[in-house]
């Protein structure tokens, strides 16, 4: 099964994140538009696109969009992940033994990142690292936020066009 595709319904769920604090998608999808980026922390692709990802939340946050991860590993894996890649927004954790929220969402692969409007609609559906789709989601928050669009790359930074996850 792929993952969700443009125009799907996000689907609604409630996780606790790394810190125990509980989280639900429709209160987040109250204040703004959510980016819902799915990650394991052994996989190469997670590690090289969470790091853009950090960027996009610190351009934005507290502006109405929400960056928020949902790891596929336990607590202390995820921490160390966190602070490994300097990750600062919130991350989630999905269980373990089901991964209902991973499924419900259609994963086959990580990463897999979607663009949910406040409407649950599902905007931008992206799996491994497609770079076009994360300047999109660049695009898409800081049109939300009112703001012009904050450099995610770097002049002198090489990013892939596209890495398989």
């Amino acid at each position: 099964m792929p993952a969700l595709n443009i125009g799907t319904s996000g689907p609604d769920f409630k996780l606790q994140t790394i810190d125990g604090k509980p989280f639900a998608l429709r209160d987040s999808l109250e204040r703004g538009p959510v980016v819902l980026a799915f990650f394991k922390i052994s996989c190469p692709i997670c590690q090289y696109a969470f790091p853009f990802l950090e960027r996009i939340h610190q351009a934005y946050r507290n502006k109405n969009v929400a960056v928020i991860g949902v790891s596929q590993n336990g607590a202390k894996d995820t921490a160390s992940f966190m602070r490994e890649y300097d990750l600062t927004f919130p991350v989630l954790l999905d269980d373990t033994r089901t991964y209902p929220v991973s499924n419900a969402y259609g994963l086959t692969n990580v990463p897999s990142v979607f663009w949910i409007g406040q409407d649950s609609e599902i905007e931008v559906s992206s799996v491994g690292w497609v770079k076009k789709d994360i300047e999109e989601i660049n695009r898409r928050a800081a049109e939300a936020s009112g703001n012009s669009a904050s450099a995610i790359f770097h002049p002198r930074e090489q990013v892939a066009d596209f890495r398989a996850g």
